[in-house]
């Protein structure tokens, strides 16, 4: 019934079918989704300047054009030949627009190129060596998890990670504690300087941060009890869940 007016009176409807995307073109527009039906308020109608059907990449698109003063949102297009290309580039712009959102809140920012965990390992490796008992041990170790940063891209770049691990360990003994990975094969450089290659510190701290606690989680666990099937042995001696003769 709806649809007959929206033709009988030449008026335009787009169908949106996913909740998401209704948010999405509400906020683009300034408008406030109803449940009902009804006239609409002032204060709930929007604003679109320019409202298009396009095709792109072979199917028809609705384009919403909108000024930035309009809008405080936008979407991106990408195109590729495979659809694991278009994975690792949507994975790439989500992860830029998220560091980016990330340093809007947080400008703070770290070495790069495992210079961070390297440093971080040096510094926790030496209050290892000065406690006693037991302790020692584990916090050792709990230094030795941070070189997984450095040694996974010394790997992914086919390196060798022991040798890459060692020259960092060097450099920064030597001061040079700004120093990271050099994936093209040269000894540990300061990447901020010379490449402009920095983290995000919200990033690296919530990865420290959640990854000792699932460690310090799993750690606690000291018994595990296994659920065993429900009901008892049959009356003619058979184990729980055969069937009845």
């Amino acid at each position: 019934m709806a649809l007959h007016f929206i033709e009988k009176f030449g008026m335009m409807a787009i169908k949106i079918p996913s909740k998401f995307e209704l948010l999405r073109f509400c906020k683009a527009t300034g408008a406030i989704a109803r449940s009902t039906l009804g006239a609409p308020r002032p204060e709930e109608l929007g604003f679109a300047k320019v409202l298009t059907v396009q095709e792109l990449g072979g199917g028809h698109c609705v384009v919403l054009r909108q000024d930035a003063t309009m809008g405080s949102i936008s979407t991106v297009l990408i195109r590729g030949s495979t659809a694991g290309f278009l994975e690792d580039v949507e994975r790439a712009i989500n992860d830029a627009v998220n560091t980016f959102k990330a340093l809007g809140k947080d400008s703070r920012v770290v070495p790069a190129g495992g210079a961070t965990e390297i440093e971080l390992a040096r510094g926790v490796a030496a209050f290892g060596k000065q406690q006693t008992g037991l302790d020692q041990y584990a916090i050792a170790k709990y230094a030795e998890s941070f070189e997984i940063i450095p040694r996974t891209l010394a790997e992914n770049s086919g390196l060798n990670a022991t040798d890459v691990i060692a020259n960092l360990y060097a450099a920064h003994a030597r001061g040079e504690v700004t120093t990271g990975v050099d994936i093209d094969g040269g000894p540990p450089k300061d990447l901020a300087t010379r490449c402009h290659i920095v983290d995000s510190y919200t990033a690296k701290w919530w990865a420290i941060k959640l990854a000792t606690d699932a460690v310090c989680t799993i750690l606690k666990v000291d018994q595990i009890i296994m659920s065993k099937q429900s009901g008892g042995p049959k009356p003619n001696g058979g184990t729980p869940g055969d069937d009845a003769p």
